[in-house]
């Protein structure tokens, strides 16, 4: 039962915040894994100690952050990245101008372990020096290379990670993470500016040096709030844009 205030919670919070980062608790050390069912609601009300009420307003704030998905007549499930319906247009926002959905090839470019600058460093929590892993990617539009990511990771978190384990991975990056790694990407925080296609880029896009491209820069969280991802993409938008819906 509740009978205290979480550790370093205010005293003020409702009952179902405080449920809510009990249940958050189970699913960050793995009780329930990513694709299972959590308990019922009755039987985490049991649990805890409070109304049936309560435990059904914390389920519905979990839903609101896609770490939960409620499935009418089967229960509740943690969130996966593994689930193609759920996932692939959560974390991936440049579609195609006339709004059609659609889901791109993705082609590593290199990976390798470097040590982290003082600014990755300060985005991902870590001491200058710590080893991170920097992946190279373009993801192709219908055979057209559209975007280009570089993504830095924490050497500590992904620990075994090679081009080959990649490679032999078959769906999105964040399942990879998640099914591989144990590492399960909840949130992200973007940053968007205009940017000129340099040298290095333009052949890689297939674009013409100093054209125009999106530079969309992204921190991602797991559980606790925890930085685990830092990507810079570049992305033509000759025939894409950047799609997010506001409410």
């Amino acid at each position: 039962m509740i009978r205290a205030r979480l550790p370093g919670t205010p005293t003020f919070q409702p009952l179902y915040v405080q449920v809510k980062a009990l249940i958050e608790r189970g699913l960050e050390s793995g009780e329930w894994k990513p694709g299972e069912a959590i308990p019922p609601e009755a039987a985490l009300a049991s649990r805890f100690g409070v109304a049936l009420g309560t435990v059904r307003k914390a389920v519905q704030a979990l839903a609101a952050e896609n770490l939960v998905i409620r499935r009418q007549g089967k229960g509740t499930f943690v969130a996966t990245h593994t689930e193609e319906r759920t996932s692939n247009f959560r974390f991936l926002r440049i579609r195609r101008s006339d709004g059609e959905d659609e889901y791109p090839g993705s082609r590593l470019i290199d990976l390798r372990r470097a040590r982290a600058g003082a600014e990755v460093a300060r985005l991902l929590a870590l001491k200058p020096g710590d080893g991170v892993f920097v992946l190279r990617r373009v993801l192709d539009y219908a055979g057209v290379p559209t975007v280009l990511d570089e993504i830095t990771l924490p050497a500590a978190l992904f620990r075994g990670m090679t081009r080959e384990r990649y490679d032999a991975h078959r769906g999105s990056m964040y399942g990879f993470f998640e099914t591989e790694f144990g590492v399960t990407m909840l949130r992200a925080t973007e940053r968007l500016r205009a940017v000129a296609a340099d040298a290095a880029v333009a052949p890689l896009l297939g674009v013409s040096v100093g054209e125009p491209l999106l530079a969309v820069d992204r921190v991602t969280f797991t559980y606790g709030n925890r930085p685990v991802e830092l990507r810079r993409g570049l992305n033509s938008t000759r025939n894409h844009h950047y799609w997010n819906e506001l409410s």
